[in-house]
């Protein structure tokens, strides 16, 4: 479970970064240690970033996301539908960010559980707040920085198809392929299922 991961604000810039993370699993597959990756993605620009400074900001979380798949949700990325690879991408942001774990599962499971697919500007703020109360790294964070993440959480959870529009705030449920549910429930990962509302 994540709640040994200190709260961050890396999701800052890192986002959800699919097109990214599913190149740097694909180098891992080829046996590439972690230290070419880096080297590969950052002198040959696989990302094609027209700014090296937001490469060198958003590799080190997709190289933590990527750390934490085993062998089987690497080849489910490259070998299922885009979807399942999408939702491994979630799964893999859930497991590196306690913050993102912590909403998804404090906000998006207990909204989805009672049948209420509408997100609102509150349920975040809210979720901030009782945040900053409990945390006094998070109660440190610029009105800059919490602005920023409210924005990246929004992002991710619409890329991943949760959100189904971020004006209107319309939640989606998502359906998770079989296999990759049973797998995760298999290596104990049952939390990061039911957060993502099933």
């Amino acid at each position: 479970m994540s709640t040994e991961l200190e709260y961050s604000a890396t999701l800052t810039g890192a986002s959800f970064m699919f097109y990214e993370f599913k190149q740097v699993v694909s180098l891992r597959l080829k046996g590439f240690s972690e230290q070419e990756i880096r080297q590969k993605v950052l002198s040959e620009n696989l990302f094609q970033y027209k700014v090296s400074a937001s490469l060198k900001r958003g590799l080190p979380s997709i190289l933590r996301r990527v750390e934490i798949l085993d062998e089987t949700l690497c080849q489910m990325i490259l070998e299922q539908s885009l979807e399942t690879g999408r939702l491994i991408n979630l799964y893999a942001i859930m497991k590196t960010d306690r913050l993102f774990f912590e909403f998804m599962n404090e906000v998006i499971r207990e909204k989805l559980q009672a049948n209420d697919y509408l997100l609102e500007k509150k349920d975040i703020n809210l979720y901030f707040t009782s945040k900053s109360e409990q945390d006094e790294g998070v109660a440190g964070w610029t009105e800059q920085t919490v602005t920023k993440l409210k924005n990246v959480i929004q992002r991710i959870i619409l890329e991943a198809g949760i959100l189904k529009d971020k004006k209107t705030g319309e939640l989606s449920r998502i359906l998770i392929d079989d296999q990759l549910k049973q797998h995760l429930i298999h290596i104990g990962d049952i939390a990061f299922v039911k957060a993502m509302g099933e």
